[in-house]
């Protein structure tokens, strides 16, 4: 198992080298100049040819990559010239806030849509499974801050039950309570696509697991149909599940960057929006970089726990 683990960690590397050439790539290629937008009305040709130089986008696009990939594997990702502090320290400050949004859904995500789907599976062709699955579709086809625009009209501004926007409360609050209150629209919001995704596939799976002949053996052994359906059919489709999990905490990651951006959530997302808008090139590679690195880590980890729940995976 830990030379499994340790090829999957190498074959990694290649993977965040050719993320890193495209973030990179990306964020070089974009109409703009950086220097102009700092400099503003005082951006004359000198001042202009001062700051490109003092950043060194002056030097070929080849040698620029070079300088800045040798920085970021020293943990250097450079310095915002905006907000005149270093990108770690910034991102780093606004990846927890992601995290425990990312996380919250991810988990919600995960409950929600594997219950539906087993039940679902379970109640084949029922009311139960037909309304599970127009709902699944409806939550797939809602654009997800649209569905935050109308969470937030019904919850918070009709009926004033949960708080429209922020982390905490501008006055007073700060505590655990005043954080999940704050959490629970754009968790929601973020975990509804990524839910009916799960659930669609967990109940193909199911389906497939219950025609197979272990589970007739289960039945004919008299076995309580509770511990058929969760004892031998769900443990045998969520192996195939996992990585689909895996695939959906990339999901809410990028999804995060405009649900931050409705809840005025204090993330990384709504981070990447600001320094997109103010050309702030090396905060927008820091932050893009960080979350693709959790994107891969996250389908790293899923396929470890896939190949724990399932050693066939490692032959």
């Amino acid at each position: 198992m830990t030379r499994y683990i340790a090829k999957r960690l190498l074959s990694v590397i290649p993977v965040l080298f050719g993320l890193s050439i495209i973030v990179f790539l990306v964020m070089a290629l974009i109409p703009g100049d950086p220097a102009t937008a700092i400099l503003g009305s005082y951006a004359t040709p000198e001042n202009v040819e001062r700051i490109n130089r003092d950043l060194g986008l002056d030097k070929p696009l080849v040698q620029q990559y070079l300088i800045w990939i040798g920085n970021v594997l020293q943990g250097d990702l450079g310095r915002s010239y905006i907000l005149n502090r270093p990108v770690l320290a910034e991102v780093s400050e606004r990846f927890g806030a992601t995290l425990i949004l990312a996380g919250t859904s991810l988990v919600l995500c995960s409950i929600i849509g594997l219950l539906a789907g087993v039940v679902s599976a379970v109640r084949q062709y029922g009311w139960t499974d037909r309304i599970i699955t127009f709902v699944v579709l409806a939550g797939i086809s809602m654009p997800s801050f649209w569905l935050g625009l109308l969470l937030i009209l019904g919850f918070a501004v009709n009926w004033r039950l949960l708080p429209p926007s922020g982390m905490y409360a501008v006055y007073g609050g700060g505590d655990l309570p005043d954080l999940l209150r704050h959490l629970i629209l754009p968790a929601l919001t973020l975990s509804v696509v990524a839910a009916g995704v799960i659930a669609r596939l967990t109940r193909g799976a199911m389906l497939e697991v219950l025609r197979q002949d272990f589970i007739r053996t289960a039945r004919a052994k008299g076995l309580s149909e509770r511990k058929v359906v969760y004892g031998h059919a769900f443990r045998a489709a969520i192996v195939g599940v996992i990585p689909v999990i895996g695939i959906q905490a990339g999901f809410v990651l990028g999804g995060a960057v405009y649900i931050e951006t409705v809840f005025q959530w204090p993330g990384i997302g709504a981070m990447l929006v600001k320094a997109i808008s103010t050309r702030d090139i090396l905060l927008v590679q820091g932050g893009v970089l960080v979350v693709a690195a959790s994107y891969v880590l996250f389908n790293l980890a899923a396929d470890v726990v896939q190949t724990l729940l399932d050693p066939r995976i490692r032959a």
